[in-house]
């Protein structure tokens, strides 16, 4: 059962196709901010995942961060989350990423449970 306090910790090393010169989003090698969100994304998902009934799914629906601190290719990432508030279908985390040195990110994101054939169904439905 899905109830606030079910946390999440993923892990990735900085290289070089996650810097914002690879993303496009900067001219920079450091850890990217579109990287972090991604992280951030998946941590929650997979924190979540297993709770979740046969055929069902989560999509972020919203994310609000900061990216205080940038990281170099060669270190490491951490992002962890935790399940703050269910309602209904709606689930919403508090999430953070820090490197070896410290924090680096922070927000919140907000993830619906869906039933994963139904939405792609939905979804192209657009091509027609």
């Amino acid at each position: 059962m899905l109830e606030p306090g079910i946390k999440g910790l993923s892990k990735t090393a900085v290289t070089e196709d996650k810097t914002a010169k690879a993303y496009g989003s900067g001219e920079l090698r450091v850890f990217a901010t579109p990287a972090m969100i991604a992280l951030m994304e998946q941590t929650c998902y997979q924190s979540v995942a297993s709770y979740l009934e046969q055929g069902q799914g989560t999509v972020g629906t919203m994310l609000s961060v900061e990216h205080t601190a940038a990281t170099p290719v060669g270190m490491t990432v951490t992002c962890e989350s935790e399940l703050i508030a269910v309602d209904g279908r709606k689930l919403t985390f508090r999430v953070t990423c820090s490197d070896e040195k410290g924090e680096i990110g922070r927000g919140t994101h907000e993830r619906f449970i869906i039933f994963n054939d139904r939405f792609t169904e939905k979804t192209y439905a657009k091509l027609n």
